[in-house]
């Protein structure tokens, strides 16, 4: 029996028995872990809000060998989509607008990390990829723009991503495109291209993500179902 306290980002949790939850988190050193978090539910001291999707935080597990889940002693939050979310300025409906966005975002991208990151697989690079995004998702800025060059890094880490000058996309995706390969996610939510080129990005992305994994992701359908239309 070994006991962990890892670096990790809170990809889902589902419900498992009444008051017990199954939860998928992605850690730096060990991997994608699946474990039950016991009395879950209920019990706010050990896990409080800290299972929200896209959650980073220290996650204390117990793993035994031979069995596929670990058993969750609690999680200490560092970061959550909600609690980096800003843009208050007294609007109420525009808060609202903001906070959906965001928690849409915040399941997307750790469903994409969820789909594909294998079990017990060390890849740190798709973690600090995660963790980086996370860091500046809610603290203004476009999210779209931040859900493009998370697709883009996915892809490239992952060597799916096809060559630049062999794809047929305007001047302003492209330029985009070459941004994202050294700038910071900071850097890509406060100096976006207009949405149409935005749009253009996201429909070749999505693309080779759905014949990579061979479906579509449902958190994808609901943000852009969020998302203001152009």
């Amino acid at each position: 029996m070994k006991v962990h306290a890892a670096d990790a980002l809170i990809l889902r949790t589902y419900r498992y028995g009444e008051a017990d939850r199954i939860v998928v988190f992605l850690t730096i050193d060990q991997g994608k872990k699946r474990g039950v978090a016991k009395n879950a539910t209920n019990s706010r001291k050990r896990f409080g809000g800290a299972l929200e999707p896209f959650t980073r935080g220290t996650v204390h597990y117990v793993e035994k060998e031979g069995r596929d889940l670990v058993r969750l002693d609690r999680i200490e939050a560092k970061r959550s989509p909600m609690q980096t979310l800003s843009g208050a300025n007294g609007d109420a409906v525009g808060m609202r607008e903001d906070a959906a966005q965001v928690l849409g975002h915040a399941s997307y991208f750790a469903e994409l990390l969820d789909e594909w990151c294998p079990d017990n697989q060390h890849n740190d690079r798709l973690f600090r990829l995660g963790a980086g995004v996370g860091e500046v998702l809610g603290r203004g800025g476009s999210c779209e723009a931040l859900a493009r060059y998370f697709e883009y890094w996915l892809l490239k880490l992952e060597g799916v991503y096809p060559v630049l000058a062999e794809m047929d996309l305007s001047a302003e995706a492209r330029e985009f495109l070459a941004r994202a390969r050294r700038w910071t996610p900071r850097q890509v939510t406060l100096q976006a291209p207009g949405q149409p080129a935005l749009r253009e990005i996201e429909r070749m992305h999505h693309r080779l993500i759905s014949m990579h994994l061979e479906k579509e992701l449902k958190s994808a359908r609901v943000v852009r179902e969020l998302r203001p239309e152009l």
